[in-house]
């Protein structure tokens, strides 16, 4: 597949698991920290921000011409912090001091002590209705940049995401692009057993979007997918990625209880053993 990516694959791949072992391991200093949530989305993240599909500015970061992306499952913010650094938004070192007392890396992406932040974001479900709000006001003003989303699956049984599908289409949002972390966990259960959100595709078709699906760990593939969703047009576009909760610590693998609960010292050393094998050529 003809890609335009500023690393290669396999260079991506390492920087994944680069990303996961400093994930976890401000998590553990911390004490606390959402592990599984941060884990899923890490190749969305990498892909989104190291090839050529998110343009951003590190050194100005508050450029006009920047795509814009709002982080609305919050949580993974260790995941987000990690990524930010390695773009040059600010040091690797800080990620360390992630939930630390005078630290800007705080639980929750915090645009006071952030200002690289596109926004802040807390509660769920919000980012959808913010991130509309952005790609309105860049469409009444004739500007280019595209806006991306990133929501939980989970997050979808929140009355305020449908509330944003239906205002995103009726406007023809075709500068969003909506990627929904689909790991099929939530705080204490699977999504299924909370409350199913299935058939996902056919119910963001109904409000009038363009669906698309993908391996939410594979960087190729969402790259392709990604690239096709961000040219479409005439509709708002919503990618639903695969995803496995806890990706590549194996005792954190689709286990709900590693939602928001950080490994002791023991737990730390067997994933950071994991995490530090290398990534076949």
């Amino acid at each position: 597949m003809a890609t335009r990516t500023l690393l290669m694959t396999n260079q991506l791949q390492q920087l994944c698991r680069q990303i996961r072992r400093e994930t976890v391991q401000a998590i553990y200093l911390a004490g606390s920290g959402h592990p599984g949530s941060s884990l899923s989305a890490v190749e969305i993240l990498v892909t989104l921000y190291f090839t050529d599909l998110l343009h951003c500015f590190p050194e100005d970061p508050k450029n006009p011409q920047r795509d814009r992306f709002i982080l609305s499952k919050g949580h993974a913010a260790p995941a987000y912090y990690s990524v930010l650094a390695h773009k040059g938004f600010f040091p690797v070192s800080l990620v360390d001091t992630l939930r630390k007392l005078g630290s800007p890396l705080q639980g929750h992406p915090n645009m006071e002590k952030l200002p690289c932040l596109d926004c802040a974001v807390g509660s769920l479900g919000q980012g959808l209705s913010i991130a509309n709000g952005i790609a309105f006001a860049l469409q009444r003003r004739h500007e280019t940049p595209h806006v991306f989303c990133l929501i939980g699956d989970g997050e979808q049984q929140e009355g305020q995401i449908w509330e944003a599908a239906a205002f995103a289409a009726q406007h023809q949002l075709d500068n969003v692009c909506l990627i929904v972390d689909c790991n099929g966990m939530q705080l204490v259960d699977t999504l299924d057993g909370i409350k199913n959100m299935q058939p996902m595709a056919d119910k963001w078709q109904s409000f009038g979007w363009h669906a698309m699906e993908t391996d939410g760990h594979d960087i190729d593939k969402l790259y392709q997918t990604l690239t096709e969703a961000k040219q479409y047009r005439g509709k708002p576009t919503v990618v639903l990625a695969h995803t496995i909760k806890g990706k590549g610590v194996s005792y954190m693998e689709n286990q709900a209880e590693w939602h928001g609960t950080a490994p002791n010292a023991e737990q730390y050393r067997t994933a950071m053993k994991e995490l530090s094998q290398e990534v076949p050529q």
